[in-house]
């Protein structure tokens, strides 16, 4: 049975746009790819609370989606090993 989620999501802002830009898509598209993508919050550059890997600064986005209770486990497992994602949270809603 498919439930609803909501994934924060901070990418690092030091490899440029384009990198940030292509790492929207790449977790819009896995998560289509597994689910219904409801929601993209985009709130753009924002200052962290704490430094994370000596960066200040992370580029924020909020995914709201639908999907099987498997997939939130394989989404951080992709985030952890993919370059330039400092930290995700997914919750279930």
């Amino acid at each position: 049975m498919a439930c609803k989620y909501e994934a924060a999501v901070i990418f690092s802002v030091k490899a440029g746009e384009e990198a940030v830009n292509g790492l929207k898509e790449k977790f819009n598209d896995l998560i289509a790819k597994h689910g219904t993508v409801e929601n993209v919050d985009d709130w753009g550059k924002r200052r962290l609370a704490y430094p994370i890997n000596d960066e200040t600064e992370g580029y924020y986005v909020f995914y709201t989606f639908t999907s099987e209770p498997e997939f939130p486990a394989e989404l951080e497992r992709v985030a952890k090993i993919t370059e330039n994602v400092l930290r995700i949270m997914t919750i279930k809603k």
